[in-house]
């Protein structure tokens, strides 16, 4: 299916609008009433193409043929979870004669490319089936069938991972841990934002409003640091290279004020102060706890969910960053437009050069390390591929502009599914600790899913290490037990069948198979 026409058939609606416009209709605006600027509508030019919407941009540093590889997958992943309320109304409307089951899942097979579970079809001729069951049902397959697809992608990627682990060392970085906000519009940070692929030397993780676990993230440091002393793994712990901490907060350029990091109240000064704040609380804490040698830097990216352009906060001299001194990659790109690819990527360092030698508020100390400065004129080179491809593929601006997720995605780690606002993800160990992230991912689907009369789907996934004793029963037990206080914490939806969990475990190595794990 075409995800360009996707949003707009998912909510009943036939020819594909301009975003501005199809964001004002889910807030319930009034006709007339502009809530958001007119930018499409209207002909404004695109932030980073000025031919956008009517005409293509062509830049000489985007990599088109990654592009085509990744528009293919994300109309395959996409495509599997937009039929799956077209072929539930299809079902629903099926004669209840006795060859009911048989009729729904052949045709549920035929359209979907998977079968709906035979219980819940069995007796649906008697009373008709349980669309809210059904619909659940179906999300989970379609995401374990997304599993498996990126699954193979990973493993296609292992070369292109040890390039990029070469770059970090040669850049100075032993190590490169990224928390971005766990909001689904950056589900596609890695693989199409940013163009980082599997790598054994990248962390990711996820936090609602890029609020990330500093206690966790510093013992995730200690195990890094350890494996350097004792492996020498990827340098020796003599050598003079660097532990990076990353974090991604996130922005709309077409309605600021109402599709921004719903955390932070569409604020987007509040989502980059918070984020730098984890920042520095990070660094600071490695640096109480083992002195002012330990090897640490931090940087900061912001994501305009919009066009996917980035903006990324170059640190000074001292590593210290400022929320005022950034490089904005829309800028670079329009600047850059029509240039060669030698003159573009000088274009590159220059402003990389230019947002260091910034005066006023975002003044610092002198310009960053040479290894810092390749890193940042790489990802903002990557990135130049992705504003290309959001302005070929999806006219500039996505039509989703705010929240479109397909489920809520719980545990320790969710790699395998990248893919733009395919899962709203919660950070969890235990609910208690994670409550928060939980509580906005259900006020997401209050408006996605409950307001149509659809339930919740949660996926419940953690990793166990199968070279640990034990290690995958543990982990089995977890899920049982995250499982039990979710439905307790939400009684009130559980009771009334409007969430359905399901369970999975998965073994460490990215690109493991998914183990399905039963829940009462």
């Amino acid at each position: 299916m075409d995800t360009r026409k996707s949003w707009a058939l998912r909510h009943g609606r036939g020819g594909r609008q301009a975003p501005v416009a199809m964001a004002r209709e889910r807030r319930g605006a009034q006709p007339g009433v502009a809530r958001v600027p007119a930018a499409a509508d209207s002909g404004v030019a695109h932030p980073a193409c000025p031919t956008l919407p009517g005409q293509n941009c062509q830049h000489a540093l985007a990599d088109r043929l990654a592009n085509e590889r990744l528009w293919q997958c994300e109309q395959e992943i996409k495509g599997r979870f937009e039929a799956v309320v077209p072929v539930l109304q299809e079902i629903a409307g099926f004669p209840r004669s006795p060859d009911f089951a048989g009729r729904a899942q052949q045709f549920a097979v035929d359209r979907l490319g998977f079968g709906l579970p035979e219980a819940m079809l069995k007796n649906a001729w008697v009373r008709g089936p349980d669309i809210g069951a059904l619909h659940a049902a179906a999300t989970f397959s379609a995401s374990m069938a997304a599993v498996a697809r990126f699954s193979v992608r990973i493993r296609e990627e292992l070369a292109a991972g040890q390039s990029f682990d070469a770059l970090l060392v040669d850049c100075g970085f032993h190590a490169m841990d990224v928390s971005a906000c766990s909001d689904g519009r950056l589900k596609g940070l890695f693989p199409y934002i940013l163009r980082v692929p599997t790598s054994t030397l990248v962390r990711r993780s996820a936090f609602a409003g890029t609020l990330f676990d500093v206690e966790g993230d510093t013992e995730e440091w200690q195990n890094a640091e350890l494996r350097r002393f004792r492996e020498g793994y990827p340098t020796t712990a003599d050598a003079n290279t660097r532990y990076l901490k990353v974090a991604v907060y996130h922005r709309s350029s077409v309605d600021p004020r109402h599709e921004g990091c719903a955390a932070h109240g569409s604020d987007e000064q509040a989502a980059t102060e918070a984020a730098l704040e984890r920042l520095n609380q990070f660094r600071g804490a490695i640096e109480n706890a083992f002195c002012c040698g330990a090897s640490t830097e931090i940087l900061l990216i912001g994501v305009d969910t919009d066009t996917d352009s980035i903006r990324i906060h170059v640190p000074d001299g001292e590593g210290n960053l400022s929320p005022y001194r950034y490089v904005d990659n829309a800028d670079v790109y329009r600047q850059t437009l029509g240039l060669d690819q030698d003159r573009a990527c000088l274009a590159v360092y220059e402003a990389i050069e230019a947002a260091s030698d910034r005066e006023g508020w975002g003044q610092g100390k002198g310009r960053p390390h040479d290894g810092m400065r390749r890193l940042i004129a790489t990802l903002l080179i990557n990135n130049l591929s992705q504003i290309e491809y959001v302005g070929q593929y999806h006219g500039g601006w996505y039509a989703d502009a705010g929240h479109g997720e397909y489920f809520v995605g719980v545990g320790d780690g969710f790699q395998e599914v990248q893919v733009r606002n395919i899962s709203y993800y919660a950070h969890l160990d235990t609910v208690e600790e994670g409550a928060a992230d939980l509580d906005v991912g259900v006020k997401i689907f209050n408006k996605l899913n409950l307001s149509r009369g659809l339930p919740i789907p949660m996926m419940l996934r953690y990793r166990f290490d199968a070279r640990v004793p034990g290690s995958c029963e543990r982990v089995k037990e977890k899920v049982r037990r995250v499982a039990t206080a979710i439905r307790q914490r939400y009684a009130d939806l559980a009771g009334q069948n409007l969430l359905y969990l399901h369970g999975s475990i998965q073994d460490l190595p990215l690109g493991s198979g998914l183990e399905e794990v039963g829940l009462s």
